[in-house]
């Protein structure tokens, strides 16, 4: 007969365990462990019950509300001598009246919150945990060998995400807070309202022991279209009835408001909203994530890996496909036992909103290795992540009489500068590498074979005799007048008499066009063979402030018109004006528990006053859990907008104190100061 065990309480060791486990950030009131790693806890036996390695104890489990030992969503086993490392399995060691148990889970088991029994007749509870995929176990599917790697990718609650242009990348530090109070809990909540969950809980619960699963549910349920995701996507420039996607600095604050407001949609995000807020969710949930930036992202709308962009004579794209200045996904790292081997490691996964995956507005994971290689078969959605990098652009040029012109080669890069923060540094790496072959080489001429299409546009017979290109200077601050130009080079044997179209629009990071912000005169000069000219287009802030959107960008375009042969030649750049910048110091002793100061100034630079401005400072285990702000009200032309800022760390380690300024006319301005805090 199964001996009957009487407890009188039990202590889970939450403090102990959750520091072993690498969660005690989570804080120490729960049981939070990982996959494939023992914990121990201690029962404190009624007196005259005692039990020991060899007696007949079973225990059961279990996760999910339909458990199943087929479905691996509930387990049993007994008390052995050993842990064992490729099943669950439970040892002890007996002192007294008090036995230290110690269980370990299979290193495949689905994450979760779990509830433990010892199985003699009835359940009786010994407590309930959360398993989380475990990237210091080598038998789990996302573990990562090196330290530093774990340190930046799992457990890094800070970090930076690349915006901009190439030539001017900016920038943004966004707190993750993966471990901040109540988070992991939410992320939970997250997997249980995805429509996987509520057509089928005890399948989608037994997928959770899947990293590839997870990370496609997360992809799905970042984004609200289709299901009870947490963020609604906004490209229009009208955000009346939510908050400006470039107002939000840290991921908490969102994933609190969905929760909070039973599960709605909060609005707005856009790309790197999308990616940072996933990538908490990953690092919560124990699956290492990296946020990536591509620069020039194509978005191939028929699928053909050809971007045929047809525009009028005011440069107003009049196709499907559009290219994005930058766009931000995440890469998950995890084997992939369901395609060949050499395609585990990084994954890309995309929950920005823009393409149907089976169905779902998700968007991988997708083997950067396959990418490189150009295998479109593989799973997840290769092919759409392989045109944001890959696709070939040919533009034509339609004229109000429904003439169409191929342009002269095109000048516009695809898949350029892709970007990650470095690891243990604030520093960008450039992982173009692990995406594609360099351009030209022997093995990109193979990969793009192998995809299906010549990756470089034929160019013979396409070098102009005329070369038209724009050039600007370096100090192009918001607030300031600046000229910019356009070079013009007659390489031909003859005098060519030319029409020179020069204007500036407003331009979105997605590339969405706005108003006009400068134009020149349709200039008619001659050039004579191998000379050149040039055209000056002025900016003014009294006219480009009022087109401009946050990201600050303008695009400049300049139109060369053969008037004998009526071939036209264009150039094209987008410019990113310079934001002020703000200065900190901070004051004080960086002691746990003790008031730190944050003297904070920034200069108006704009020749008009600012009205309702704030400044906010933000992170992980030094704001407790939420930004502070101060306001500064109105700031005059030229003035300092200053503020003295409180804070308490709350733990000890190296942390990011991240310092926003939003006012009604600028917005977009942050800085980050690294402190190290001590006991």
């Amino acid at each position: 007969m199964d001996k009957v065990v009487e407890i009188e309480h039990i202590d889970l060791g939450c403090e102990v365990n959750n520091t072993n486990h690498h969660t005690l950030l989570n804080g120490a009131d729960r049981l939070i462990v990982r996959r494939g790693q023992p914990f121990t806890i201690t029962l404190h036996l009624q007196p005259g019950t005692h039990f020991q390695n060899g007696d007949n104890i079973n225990f059961i489990a279990q996760t999910g509300p339909i458990p199943s030992v087929d479905a691996q969503t509930k387990a049993k086993f007994s008390l052995s001598r050993f842990i064992s490392r490729s099943s669950w399995s439970a040892t002890a060691e007996t002192s007294d009246s008090t036995v230290s148990l110690i269980v370990c889970s299979h290193p495949n088991a689905p994450i979760g919150v779990y509830k433990l029994m010892l199985d003699q007749g009835e359940g009786v509870s010994l407590g309930e945990f959360v398993l989380l995929f475990n990237p210091w176990c080598k038998q789990d599917s996302v573990y990562l060998a090196s330290e530093a790697e774990r340190e930046e990718y799992v457990l890094s609650q800070d970090g930076l995400i690349y915006r901009g242009i190439p030539k001017h990348i900016t920038v943004l530090p966004w707190t993750f807070g993966q471990f901040e109070s109540g988070i992991l809990e939410i992320c939970l909540q997250i997997l249980d309202e995805s429509p996987n969950y509520i057509s089928d809980a005890a399948l989608d619960c037994s997928e959770r022991r899947n990293p590839v699963y997870v990370t496609r549910v997360i992809s799905a349920m970042i984004n609200s279209l289709g299901d009870k995701g947490v963020l609604v996507g906004n490209w229009t420039g009208d955000y009346e009835d939510g908050v400006k996607p470039t107002v939000w600095k840290d991921s908490c604050s969102i994933l609190r408001q969905w929760s909070n407001d039973n599960c709605r949609a909060v609005r707005y995000g856009q790309c790197w909203v999308f990616a940072a807020v996933a990538c908490t969710v990953s690092r919560a949930l124990g699956i290492p994530c990296r946020v990536v930036t591509n620069f020039g992202s194509a978005r191939d709308s028929n699928g053909d890996l050809i971007m045929e962009r047809f525009y009028n004579d005011f440069d107003e794209n009049i196709a499907d496909d559009s290219i994005w200045n930058f766009h931000v996904w995440v890469e998950n790292w995890m084997t992939r036992p369901d395609l060949a081997l050499g395609y585990e490691g990084w994954q890309a996964s995309d929950p920005t909103p823009q393409h149907r995956s089976d169905g779902v507005f998700c968007c991988g994971p997708a083997p950067v290795r396959a990418i490189k290689e150009g295998e479109l078969t593989f799973k997840y959605d290769v092919p759409f992540v392989y045109a944001e990098v890959n696709a070939d652009v040919v533009e034509y040029i339609k004229l109000r009489d429904g003439r169409v012109f191929k342009m002269g080669g095109s000048t516009t890069e695809i898949g350029k500068s892709i970007s990650t923060k470095a690891v243990g540094r604030d520093e960008r790496e450039d992982i173009t590498h692990n995406y594609k072959y360099p351009e030209g080489s022997e093995e990109e001429r193979r990969v793009c074979e192998k995809a299906n299409h010549h990756n470089k546009l034929a160019q013979a017979g396409e070098e102009p005799g005329l070369h038209i290109k724009i050039k600007v200077t370096p100090d192009m601050q918001i607030g300031s007048d600046f000229d910019v130009y356009a070079e013009l080079k007659n390489n031909t044997m003859v005098t060519k008499s030319c029409r020179v179209m020069f204007y500036a629009q407003a331009v979105s990071y997605n590339g969405k066009l706005g108003e006009t912000c400068g134009l020149g005169e349709f200039t008619e000069m001659n050039l004579p063979s191998t000379e050149g000219g040039k055209v000056t287009l002025h900016l003014e802030y009294a006219e480009y402030s009022k087109a401009i959107t946050q990201d600050r960008m303008i695009k400049l375009m300049a139109l060369l018109i053969d008037a004998e042969t009526r071939d036209f030649y264009r150039a094209k750049k987008t410019i990113v004006l310079d934001g002020p910048e703000i200065v900190v110091n901070i004051l004080g002793v960086p002691k746990v528990g003790q008031k730190l100061v944050a003297d904070i100034a920034l200069q108006n630079p704009l020749p008009e006053p600012l009205e309702n401005c704030v400044f906010t400072i933000h992170g992980a285990n030094l704001t407790d859990g939420k930004p502070i702000t101060h306001e500064v009200g109105t700031v005059g032309p030229k003035e300092f907008a200053t503020a003295k800022v409180e804070f308490t760390p709350k733990l000890p380690g190296q942390r990011k104190i991240v310092i926003d300024f939003c006012s009604d006319k600028l917005h977009n301005v942050e800085t980050y100061e690294n402190l190290v805090i001590y006991e």
